[in-house]
């Protein structure tokens, strides 16, 4: 038998842009892992507004996409809407330490997340142009290892920093502005992007009826287990709470941060690789498992120990979906409309986040911790029940 050929090597741009996510997310994280307690502690805000300031944050980010992604379809080119992106987010660091009420900091989350919006449909977009289809889900699977390498890192100065200065957020957070800036400088030196192909398109809204129908079924089963899952999975605010909650000193809350994406990490590219070759639906149905068994493990948690062990088997079923979801909206549309296929989907997936993170913020304040826990628990059963009915289909 003739040997098979061997897979090609993936593009010097996903490294690069892999880089630049790692950059961004070490600047976001430091900062991520300490706000919830900036905000509470600090700032005397309760848990209900946490939540909504997360979800209208991350809400921003995700519907914002669904214009850049069609914007990028229209140019035919991708990069400078991501110098736009990241530029913006380097913009909102040093409004978080310069803070001194919540509205502040809510404009700064709102700014920086404005920013990911623009640029993550693009970015994705952009991987998918370049990827060979044979590895594609290798392709995401490592931009996503690299982003969350940069959350590994991020959290992680944060406990150095704040034994160092003595858990002075304030100071801490002003360590956040020079990986951002490093950030742009790479994506402007180091990224490069193929000629756009055909010719010139008008550009239209991606809301517009017509241009809704050019996508197919499958593609709008993946934005509907995408939004399902979105909803049972709420800020990560909520997870840095639940380890103060249970006894972390201020100086060690960013540990939970750190675990999480180290088995993020470490699972993610793997994951996307594996996915290429046993199918995308398998690894998704993976990972809504460990979602149920992080929430149902978070809700019962009454020590550090099992605070870390749900927190891990969250960062599992991240690695296990995020770079898979990408991969399958990458399969379910056509090449002229990936910017736009993303930006929907992550329109869709904005409101959800935005109802999850305000629904879990209630739970708490209403009732307790381990029902928000529980809820997700059951949002993720859902979102299971969806992907096999898919499979089934």
């Amino acid at each position: 038998m003739a040997a098979s050929p061997s897979l090609p090597r993936i593009p010097r741009t996903v490294w690069a842009l892999g880089l630049v996510s790692l950059l961004m997310d070490a600047s976001s994280e430091l900062v991520y892992s300490l706000l919830p307690l900036y905000l509470v502690g600090t700032l005397g805000v309760g848990v209900l507004t946490v939540g909504l300031i997360e979800g209208v944050a991350e809400a921003t980010a995700l519907i914002v996409k669904v214009f850049s992604g069609a914007l990028s379809d229209y140019l035919g080119k991708r990069k400078g809407l991501l110098l736009l992106g990241y530029g913006l987010a380097a913009l909102s660091k040093p409004l978080f330490p310069l803070a001194q009420s919540a509205g502040v900091v809510f404009g700064a989350r709102v700014l920086d997340r404005i920013g990911k919006g623009i640029r993550g449909a693009p970015r994705d977009a952009l991987i998918a142009d370049v990827a060979p289809e044979e590895i594609r889900g290798a392709c995401f699977g490592l931009r996503q290892s690299m982003d969350t390498a940069g959350a590994f890192v991020g959290p992680l100065l944060a406990i150095g920093l704040m034994l160092w200065l003595d858990d002075d957020i304030a100071l801490v957070l002003w360590f956040a502005v020079l990986p951002a800036l490093l950030c742009v400088v790479l994506l402007a030196v180091g990224v490069e992007e193929p000629a756009p192909a055909g010719g010139a398109r008008r550009f239209r809204s991606p809301i517009r009826r017509d241009a809704l129908r050019q996508f197919s079924s499958a593609y709008w089963r993946v934005v509907a287990i995408g939004a399902v899952f979105t909803l049972a999975r709420f800020s990560e605010a909520f997870l840095v709470l639940r380890a103060q909650q249970l006894g972390f000193a201020a100086s060690w809350v960013p540990l939970v941060m750190v675990v999480m994406a180290a088995f993020y990490m470490l699972s993610a590219y793997p994951a996307g690789k594996l996915s290429d070759r046993i199918g995308r639906q398998r690894l998704l149905g993976g990972g809504l498992i460990l979602l149920v068994l992080a929430d149902l493990v978070l809700a019962q948690a009454g020590s550090v120990v099992p605070v870390l062990l749900g927190v891990a088997l969250w960062g599992l079923h991240m690695g296990c979906s995020q770079g898979i979801l990408a991969s399958l909206v990458a399969d379910t549309t056509p090449a002229e409309l990936k910017g736009t296929a993303f930006g929907l989907f992550n329109l869709v997936s904005g409101v959800a986040l935005l109802l999850a993170s305000g629904i879990a913020g209630w739970l708490w304040q209403t009732y307790d911790a381990a029902t928000t826990f529980f809820a997700g628990a059951l949002f993720a059963a859902l979102a299971l029940i969806l992907l096999l009915w898919r499979r089934a289909g």
